[in-house]
């Protein structure tokens, strides 16, 4: 398709508009590729990338499917993570400005049962969730899907990573056989060719380029003994001096020591594991998108769904055993047209993974030695916010608007002072500049939020 613009597709006028007024100026390649296929009912199979925009893709079609005046479930979204999750909720929900009465319900594991059932119960047209909660839904009969007329799998191959396939053949079989499906997949392995054969009826296949240009993220690889490993990260750190950084790990405990060794070496960092609870991994990534955690230390698992528009550097602690995932976790730097960093530290016996992503990369690896490194023992790396956190939320129909009103009317704070505000359920977080945070904190002790008073704290 030469034109890249919204207009060329057969969506509505206040959709193109409402696209606009979000910042979608032109389709990116999976966009482009996929959704003339999609508005027409196709079933689709699409291998991309992290950051190529494939929830507008899908958040897109869908909505173009869905009835308002019918309160059933239309759509159904599958994600691997509650964050993953709760990020396609969030885009489609923008999406869906343009049609009104649009409702969407988000189950997920972690979150309390009731006030979902209570939701389902109102009606609504599109659900995102994870498997296990999707089916504990289905199992207790609060959840119907016989009237679904898209199906999306978004980030297929994780999800069977993490030993949904049972789950998910469970869900699928209670779907109507006339359903669209939409399946999309960083990495393309035969688990997933098998289960498309079994779940698509002629599926037409997109593929955006997986691999980064040369001139966009700059890679290196460093051959370290193993007790050389930790002080090469703080070396790494030393000599590129990022501004925020991502450090991928293997398992959750390399996770918590590599995060111990950063802080101990005044490199302010966060980690993100399985072991944490939904809260603590929600108030991780929202510090982290914010500004207020300069580095997240995380696994695999742990970091799908991560959106973070600008990251400066990559740090694979330890190489991945299979070249996609190293090629899907470096491509969370060098985006938005900016220039990337990826670095990765591999003992003698890893070899052979760096043969691997030689192979699959088709060029070869740039292989240095820590000794280039110039080290600077004085280095110091903390976020330029901090967060707060706020009792109250969507579920207390706050709006973003309500917080910024407080704090810059009767808190007295400017608005250069404050940075993101997310809302979730039943509270709210806000960046503040350091210096801003105990004006912040003091008004909010004894002034009012949207009429109410509110509790708020330092979220350490």
């Amino acid at each position: 398709m030469t034109d890249l613009s919204f207009k060329s597709l057969s969506i509505s006028l206040e959709q193109v508009k409402n696209l606009a007024s979000l910042g979608y100026k032109t389709m990116t390649p999976v966009q482009a590729q996929s959704l003339p296929y999609i508005l027409k009912g196709k079933d689709i199979i699409a291998q991309a990338k992290t950051g190529s925009g494939k929830t507008a893709a899908f958040g897109i079609g869908l909505l173009n499917k869905v009835n308002p005046r019918f309160f059933g479930i239309q759509a159904l979204v599958l994600c691997p993570t509650r964050e993953l999750a709760d990020q396609v909720g969030k885009e489609i929900r923008k999406l869906a400005r343009s049609v009104p009465n649009i409702k969407l319900v988000l189950l997920c594991g972690g979150k309390p049962f009731g006030p979902q059932v209570g939701s389902l119960e109102h009606g609504a047209h599109i659900i995102v969730g994870t498997p296990g909660r999707v089916q504990d839904h289905l199992k207790k009969r609060t959840l119907k899907i016989d009237q679904l007329k898209t199906l999306v799998l978004d980030e297929a191959d994780r999800m069977l990573d993490m030993g949904f396939s049972d789950v998910m053949e469970e869900i699928i079989g209670k779907t109507p056989k006339s359903r669209q499906t939409l399946l999309f997949s960083a990495t393309y392995p035969d688990e997933i060719k098998q289960m498309c054969r079994s779940i698509q009826r002629d599926p037409i296949t997109v593929t955006v380029e997986s691999n980064h240009e040369q001139n966009i993220i700059e890679q290196l690889f460093y051959q370290v003994k193993k007790h050389e490993r930790n002080n090469t990260l703080l070396g790494l750190f030393q000599h590129y001096r990022p501004n925020t950084a991502v450090v991928f790990c293997h398992t959750k405990a390399q996770c918590r020591d590599v995060a111990e060794l950063l802080q101990k070496n005044n490199i302010e960092s966060l980690a993100i594991h399985g072991d944490l609870d939904q809260r603590e991994r929600d108030q991780v990534l929202v510090r982290f998108a914010n500004n207020s955690c300069s580095v997240l230390v995380a696994t695999d698992v742990a970091a799908r769904g991560l959106d973070i528009k600008s990251i400066g550097l990559v740090i694979n602690y330890e190489l991945p055993r299979n070249p996609e995932i190293y090629v899907h976790r470096i491509g969370r730097t060098g985006r938005a047209g900016e220039k990337g960093i990826a670095m990765s530290l591999f003992v003698e016996h890893e070899q052979i993974r760096v043969d691997a992503i030689e192979q699959y990369q088709g060029k070869p690896c740039l292989i240095d030695s820590p000794v280039s490194l110039d080290l600077d023992t004085s280095y110091k790396l903390y976020p330029p916010m901090a967060t707060i956190q706020i009792d109250g939320g969507r579920k207390d129909k706050i709006r973003p608007g309500d917080i910024l009103g407080a704090l810059t009317g009767d808190a007295g704070l400017q608005g250069a002072q404050i940075g993101k505000i997310d809302i979730f359920d039943r509270s709210s977080y806000v960046a503040l500049e350091h210096e801003a945070v105990r004006q912040a904190l003091n008004y909010l002790a004894n002034g009012k939020v949207k009429g109410r008073p509110r509790k708020a704290r330092k979220v350490r």
